[in-house]
């Protein structure tokens, strides 16, 4: 698990950005990774709900080339019944993504690989796009089930981290989820469906796992003030040990308590 948070937690991030002007964002996003112009997003995709925003991920932070750029969709809004209905009941979002990844990468001329990611309904679109262009990587959170591709193609070139017993994985007895790489993690068993549907919740988890092995997951623990998730044993206000941390004495995780 901590080799897949410590790969993945960058995308993590990304979808979490992709909520542009929400209160819920990094405000550090690490050396790593850098947020670059997108395309403008024209009124009638507003109006439909899609929105996303683009990134250059580096190895080091001194290198001028990027090992890959990252198109990160934003998810549902829950809030309102736009995504629900251009995304969930009619195929707008879709076709919307599919263009608007066609049309960032016909801007640049390199060879650098593209990589999609997406939280919820972003995560569908990451999907759709990763379906309909084979060489590019997909990393989904907490995905949405509803998508209409074909779900084996790519299935090599996806991976999905889902909270356990999130809203979405209701749904996900009726849809097929696709094919990929998943991971499913149990950070906030004591929160309800729709709190643990949530991203940032996520997305901090990974963050701290990697922290075990990956020292910018680290300055990114301390620089966001990320807390232990609710599993990890230890009081809420635990430090996290860092990379040279070693387990010497069994680690009790704490369980769900009762309500009674």
């Amino acid at each position: 698990m901590r080799e897949a948070a410590v790969d993945a937690y960058p995308y993590a991030i990304a979808a979490t950005q992709a909520y542009s002007g929400d209160d819920n964002l990094y405000t550090n996003i690490g050396s790593r990774l850098k947020r670059i112009e997108r395309l403008p997003i024209s009124h009638d995709y507003e109006k439909k709900g899609f929105g996303y925003q683009l990134f250059e991920q580096f190895q080091n932070p001194t290198d001028k080339a990027p090992k890959a750029r990252i198109l990160a969709f934003r998810g549902t809004d829950f809030d309102g019944l736009t995504d629900i209905f251009y995304g969930t009941l009619r195929n707008d979002q879709i076709e919307i993504a599919v263009r608007t990844f066609e049309a960032e990468a016909a801007r640049f001329t390199d060879d650098v690989p593209w990589i999609v990611v997406g939280h919820s309904m972003g995560g569908a679109l990451a999907t759709e796009v990763s379906i309909k262009h084979p060489q590019v990587r997909a990393y989904m959170f907490n995905t949405s089930p509803f998508y209409g591709g074909e779900d084996m193609t790519n299935d090599m070139q996806r991976t999905v981290f889902n909270e356990r017993g999130e809203l979405l994985r209701r749904f996900a007895r009726f849809d097929a989820s696709p094919a990929a790489d998943l991971f499913t993690l149990n950070c906030s068993p004591q929160n309800g469906r729709l709190s643990k549907h949530k991203l940032r919740p996520l997305a901090d988890c990974l963050i701290w796992i990697a922290a075990y092995d990956d020292d910018e997951a680290g300055r990114l623990v301390a620089a966001n003030q990320i807390a232990k998730p609710m599993v990890e044993c230890g009081p809420d206000d635990k430090q996290h040990p860092g990379t040279q941390h070693r387990q010497l004495v069994p680690c009790v995780h704490n369980a769900r308590t009762s309500s009674r």
